[in-house]
């Protein structure tokens, strides 16, 4: 279950105005270094990502674990390869890096539906 589309995701990114969100944001907050497991910390190495960028890279790499666990599975149910533990340990990564996309996706929805509710 690959990702088809990520331009109708940066649609609906641009539509609420989502860089120039995130860009205040990450200018606020500028002086801060957050960590996500695994990732380097804001100005690490040297560049600055905005929310949307990381959140656009992160759908890549999981759209390219889906890529690759796709192959794996058309590999063995052809016969070119006979390593099922590859295979399952492609299709659980893959499986795993979707889940987590889908919670941040759902935590990301929850934060605009709270900040709509807030009164000016």
């Amino acid at each position: 279950m690959a990702i088809k589309d990520i331009t109708s995701f940066q649609k609906s990114l641009g539509n609420a105005d989502a860089r120039g969100w995130s860009r205040s944001v990450d200018n606020d907050f500028s002086n801060n270094k957050f960590n996500i497991e695994g990732a380097p910390s804001v100005g690490e190495t040297g560049e600055t990502k905005t929310f949307g960028e990381f959140l656009q890279d992160s759908l890549g790499k999981v759209n390219s674990l889906q890529q690759e666990a796709n192959v794996a599975m058309e590999k063995l149910a052809s016969g070119e390869s006979q390593n099922l533990h590859e295979t399952l340990l492609a299709v659980e990564k893959a499986d795993i890096a979707f889940r987590t996309m889908n919670q941040v996706r759902t935590k990301v929805i929850d934060a605009y539906r709270e900040i709509m509710k807030m009164q000016i």
